[in-house]
């Protein structure tokens, strides 16, 4: 087993080095993460300039980019064996309903998903580490449970998001779909020190859609929520309904 690990909050983040530390003795760990946090980064690749790539003293590697580039980097080039699976996290937050568009997290993941490779993205619901030794082991054991299940042949990514709890490991585990959250809140409005304005991103939005079955709704009750992403954005039920519109046959 090869093991490609990444993350978006950087190669020093704590649930980086939880999440290799949980999987030791699973197989070959390769680490490539950013050089900075790169939260929000979605699946940006680095485009207009070239990526460097160093080591850190305790092996892993780390790329002055984005998450994506991490991933794309390490399957087209840096490594000398193609992974058999690819890990993301343990995010500084949670990556649910429309975060999932945004997370670099899952963009990490999403990268080796789309070079045919199985992969999981890993959160905690809140932000601050908390009981992160927990959501580790459960990192660890969801994992060993998802290759021990024969998932399917084809390349799969899943999304899991953890409560920040002592006993996150002993949690139950809800398959969910995404959420959706109501429209962020309005830009922060500041002045710098010359007095032109300045824009920060207002917060995340609430729950619109946390209905039971989503991951708001499991995550929120107690237990760990996994969701099965695709990539495929297509609004297949809109197709003829598009088709008619503008004249052209089904």
């Amino acid at each position: 087993m090869r093991i490609l690990i990444a993350n978006d909050d950087g190669y020093l983040a704590p649930g980086l080095q939880a999440l290799v530390q949980a999987c030791q003795g699973l197989g070959d760990i390769e680490v490539i993460a950013p050089e900075q946090n790169a939260s929000g980064t979605s699946n940006a690749l680095t485009l207009n300039r070239p990526l460097s790539v160093y080591e850190a003293a305790n092996g892993y590697r780390y790329v002055n980019g984005t998450p994506s580039d991490c991933v794309h980097v390490a399957l087209t080039g840096l490594l000398e064996r193609r992974p058999d699976l690819v890990l993301s996290g343990i995010n500084n937050g949670a990556n649910m309903g429309d975060d999932t568009l945004y997370s670099g997290t899952v963009a990490a993941a999403m990268e080796g998903y789309l070079f045919g490779i199985p992969a999981i993205a890993f959160s905690q619901v809140e932000k601050g580490w908390a009981h992160l030794d927990a959501a580790a082991r459960l990192a660890r054991e969801l994992v060993e449970q998802v290759l021990a299940a024969r998932p399917p042949a084809a390349p799969w990514l899943l999304n899991v998001n953890i409560p920040n709890r002592p006993d996150a490991d002993r949690l139950p585990r809800r398959i969910t779909r995404l959420g959706r959250r109501h429209a962020s809140e309005p830009v922060i409005r500041q002045a710098n020190p010359r007095g032109e304005p300045i824009y920060w991103i207002g917060p995340a939005g609430d729950a619109r859609e946390g209905g039971e079955g989503t991951d708001f709704h499991a995550t929120a009750n107690g237990a760990v929520s996994i969701t099965p992403l695709q990539v495929d954005l297509t609004d297949h039920a809109g197709l003829s309904g598009w088709a008619q519109r503008l004249g052209n046959a089904p």
